[in-house]
């Protein structure tokens, strides 16, 4: 009943002016300081962390070196006694094709800027979102972005078992408080680094038309792998309320996300909660889906939605469901 709702309303939109066209994805939503050049291949993936200094978080009972830290099959948790036990794909992922689920994503599913927030989600989604990077319908708009072509990687090495017992694990979690949204004419100024947007030293700079979405604590996000230690991210002034006309009234150019998504943007049976998300990841998914790079079930339901929408329209967006409470 909820998919036929859902199919009624992203279907029956009809669209009143012309696509889009193809257009440069926005770097601040990919982690690039630029638009990628002709050419352009994925990042080069890291070489395994070999530091054995130990290292510790506040409300931690255990130390860590930052080689176990960042360990791919069997990465440091932190905090065990805050999550169900985990799947052991989560916790060691499987040699030598999938990392750790809960290395990238956290044992919490708290996830990072770079990356996606997967708890909370319905396990029919995640599992419909697993196959599509499994069957080729989902890549990146940026062919710089390597963690996309890690998914499809890890997607087409796991079995359908494991995607599910990965699933019902995150999604036995409710997702909470992780980012909080300031409304800016300046922000931090930050250096790009592996997908994230990292704060260095105390100097500022003009915000313009982006999205910084960056660390609270940049050596607690990147080093550490604190999953306490959430985001910030500073939008334009004015962008929240620009967001709100957009997603409860659809702004002549849309539909209101509430239709699909929930009146409080929590999630509505398989469609996923945009609350308090990411919104570089927000971001990255309609842009992927606008110019066609995300495809699959989600994909299609959600082309006319995005389908004349520019790429302020989709900040503004993502600026508003980012600050809403989940």
């Amino acid at each position: 009943m909820k998919i036929s709702r859902i199919s009624m309303f992203a279907l029956a939109f009809v669209v009143s002016v012309a696509t889009i066209v193809a257009a440069d994805p926005p770097p601040w939503a990919y982690g690039f300081e630029g638009p990628p050049q002709a050419g352009d291949t994925p990042v080069p993936v890291r070489p395994a962390n070999t530091d054995q200094t130990p290292r510790s978080i506040p409300g931690a009972t255990t130390q860590y070196a930052r080689a176990q830290i960042a360990n791919r099959f069997g990465p440091a948790d932190w905090f065990p006694s805050e999550h169900p036990q985990m799947p052991d794909v989560v916790a060691h992922g499987k040699q030598p094709n999938v990392w750790a689920c809960g290395l990238c994503h956290y044992p919490n599913g708290k996830g990072r800027a770079e990356n996606a927030g997967v708890n909370g989600l319905s396990v029919e989604y995640f599992i419909q979102t697993m196959n599509d990077f499994k069957n080729g319908n989902r890549k990146s708009a940026d062919p710089r972005k390597a963690n996309t072509n890690l998914m499809i990687q890890f997607a087409k090495n796991m079995s359908d078992d494991e995607i599910k017992a990965t699933a019902e694990y995150f999604g036995s979690m409710k997702w909470t408080p992780w980012i909080k949204v300031v409304e800016a004419k300046m922000a931090p100024k930050t250096k790009p680094s592996n997908g994230l947007f990292l704060v260095e030293g105390n100097e500022m700079e003009p915000l313009g038309n982006r999205i910084v979405e960056t660390p609270v604590n940049a050596e607690a996000t990147e080093v550490l792998r604190d999953p306490h230690s959430g985001f910030t991210a500073y939008v334009p002034v004015g962008a929240v309320k620009k967001g709100e006309a957009l997603v409860t009234k659809g702004g002549g150019k849309t539909i209101a996300c509430g239709g699909c998504h929930g009146a409080d943007l929590k999630g509505l049976g398989p469609v996923p909660g945009l609350a308090g998300r990411s919104p570089s990841y927000l971001m990255r998914q309609m842009f992927d889906m606008q110019q066609g790079f995300r495809k699959g079930t989600w994909a299609e339901l959600m082309k006319p939605v995005v389908a004349n929408l520019t790429t302020d329209d989709m900040m503004n967006i993502v600026a508003y469901t980012a600050s809403q409470v989940p």
